[in-house]
């Protein structure tokens, strides 16, 4: 997707903090994230726009197995924001797959113009 496309603001933002859910085991959040992600690409409608940040940023990079339904979301119109600052904290700045790298300026402009954002 273009750098310049447009989140739907009747539709929900995600916001993804960790690239687990909950806290606990992380191989039992990893799994939820998984289930969550894939659920997500196949709702219609789907999310308005999908935020990625601190080590949630890893769902997006080379390896990741959400990959797939990362860009199924993508190609339905979903925005993929992940947080540049975060990319570059953990290295993987190059290994990014999925979404753009953004800032923290469009992402609290995203967060802030959404009707709801549902934070994982």
């Amino acid at each position: 997707m273009p750098q310049d496309y447009q989140t739907n603001s009747e539709a929900a933002v995600i916001f993804i903090r960790a690239e687990t859910i909950g806290r606990g085991d992380d191989e039992m959040g990893l799994n939820l994230m998984m289930n969550f992600i894939h659920h997500l690409s196949k709702a219609e409608p789907g999310p308005g726009a999908l935020i990625v940040m601190n080590a949630g940023v890893k769902l997006v990079i080379e390896g990741s197995e959400v990959l797939d339904d990362l860009r199924e979301l993508e190609s339905k119109g979903t925005r993929i924001l992940a947080c540049g600052t975060c990319l570059n904290f953990y290295d993987v700045k190059e290994k990014q797959k999925v979404g753009i790298a953004s800032n923290m300026v469009e992402i609290t402009k995203t967060l802030l113009e959404a009707r709801k954002v549902v934070t994982i």
